[in-house]
């Protein structure tokens, strides 16, 4: 039985969290590369992983907006003792922004790697009241019991905050009662489309509600009506996580495990016949959706929200945004997702909840987003004085944490250096299959068992969605 996370949100809240499923932009630099992403300006099809471009890059980052926010509430009198420590917002211009947020609380920071973070809190330092990282920092400190559960803490926020149940569940890291850290912020992938297409909408149908096979029905009445097919994908940007993150999520309940079922064959043999013939033939060059949107080459279009954020913002009476399709197993989505966890042995761990307390509130994690464009993780935030392109974004984005079905994919964990290898892998049985025609069962016993291979050699347990292994994670025979 799962814990009341919410005592503010209500029924809707607990049933929310009763039945969503357990799973274990900025700076993505987790321990040893975990949940490292693909480089933002290269093509994704390669063999080697690099880290993904921050969300609040220069062309992407939302202008500081702070003559705009209104002063923080309640300051801390005294001003607070707490050691926080941030593997994020460390470069410089990033942590000047932080700490501008930070000083009405009273609050400062210390930006450091991941790795050497996690050596310090292992070796038992006790230096450190609040960390601040990646979901992938989490696992090695929890499994040493170096972690203080925060349920009690979240119980406590939860008075006048509702968090979104998915991120709350990613903190349990897989188990039933040990809540690893409460959400802090979060970055993520959304849908795109320029007003014209909403005249092909199928109809009755929810743009915020739709399911896979919405899309690709939506997709073909606007190639019979326009002429010509205007949805695009980023096959050559980071297409791997829409397929690692929503449509095997979606279409098995699963990322790994599920991977060569028959949901996912019959997902692949929808990909082949009814999704990509709708899809614009230039989408095996798009690495970033914004630029043919722009240009008008495509109407519909999936994509990290960095690599929207300028058709968005250029034109946003022209577009609208809203949260990535379901399928049968739920509405997957790969959030890329930021915490806050005490160390079991903070010096100061009451001061450490007040922080936690100060970074979790709605007008914060506003100002988080408009300064820093990391979205938020609680529900509440007034988006009315954002950028008008951040705020559709962020509307999209809440929609999406919050759906009843969401079903959270998070970035592969334990891979380390070979991370790169899973992304080639959910490539080459996509393309084996819809570019090349060959046999899906064929192909996804083979890619299966170099996923397989893969897992072994380097230990790596599951991850969300699939269930906690204790060994590494076992890919299950088709069928």
């Amino acid at each position: 039985m799962y814990r009341h996370y919410s005592s503010a949100g209500g029924s809707r809240r607990l049933w929310l969290l009763m039945v969503a499923v357990l799973v274990s932009f900025g700076m993505i630099a987790a321990a040893c590369g975990d949940d490292d992403d693909s480089d933002a300006a290269a093509p994704a099809a390669t063999q080697t992983a690099a880290p993904e471009a921050p969300a609040a890059t220069a062309a992407a980052q939302p202008p500081a907006m702070e003559e705009e926010m209104e002063p923080a509430p309640e300051e801390m009198a005294d001003g607070s003792g707490a050691t926080f420590v941030s593997t994020q917002f460390v470069p410089v211009e990033e942590a000047a922004k932080l700490r501008s947020i930070l000083s009405p609380g009273g609050i400062d920071f210390t930006g450091a790697e991941a790795g050497p973070t996690i050596d310090q809190i292992l070796a038992g330092a006790g230096a450190i009241d609040v960390l601040g990282a990646l979901h992938g920092t989490f696992p090695p400190l929890a499994n040493e019991d170096a972690l203080t559960n925060m349920i009690d803490v979240l119980d406590d926020l939860s008075a006048d905050r509702s968090f979104a149940p998915s991120f709350v569940e990613s903190g349990l890291l897989g188990t039933d009662d040990f809540l690893a850290y409460v959400p802090w912020a979060q970055a993520t992938y959304i849908m795109a489309a320029n007003n014209q297409a909403l005249d092909y909408l199928p109809e009755g149908a929810d743009i915020d509600n739709l399911a896979w096979e919405d899309l690709a029905t939506w997709c073909q009445a606007i190639m019979e009506g326009e002429g010509r097919a205007l949805c695009g994908l980023p096959n050559a940007g980071l297409f791997h996580r829409f397929l690692e993150g929503y449509l095997w999520p979606s279409f098995t309940g699963g990322m790994v495990s599920e991977f060569r079922s028959n949901e996912a064959a019959e997902m692949l043999a929808w990909a082949r016949d009814s999704l990509w013939p709708n899809i614009n033939p230039e989408s095996i060059n798009y690495a970033f959706m914004q630029e043919p949107l722009l240009s008008g080459e495509v109407w519909v279009a999936f994509d990290h929200v960095a690599r929207l954020i300028d058709a968005f913002s250029t034109e946003p009476e022209t577009f609208v945004a809203f949260p990535t399709p379901s399928g049968p197993k739920g509405r997957g989505f790969m959030p890329v997702i930021v915490g806050l966890g005490i160390p079991a042995d903070a010096p100061d761990p009451d001061e450490a909840a007040a922080v936690i307390e100060y970074l979790t509130r709605p007008e914060i994690q506003s100002q988080v987003l408009s300064d820093l464009a990391f979205f938020p993780v609680v529900e509440g935030v007034d988006t009315s004085s954002l950028p008008a392109g951040v705020a559709l974004e962020a509307e999209a984005v809440e929609k999406l944490a919050n759906a009843p079905d969401a079903l959270p994919a998070l970035l592969p964990v334990g891979l380390g250096e070979r991370g790169g290898e899973i992304n080639q892998i959910f490539r080459n049985a996509f393309d084996r299959v819809v570019f090349e025609g060959e046999d899906i069962a064929s192909v996804l016993n083979a890619e299966g068992d170099a996923l397989q291979a893969l897992l072994n050699e380097t230990g790596a347990p599951c991850w969300a969605p699939d269930p906690a292994s204790d060994g590494p994670c076992v890919v299950n025979p088709a069928g």
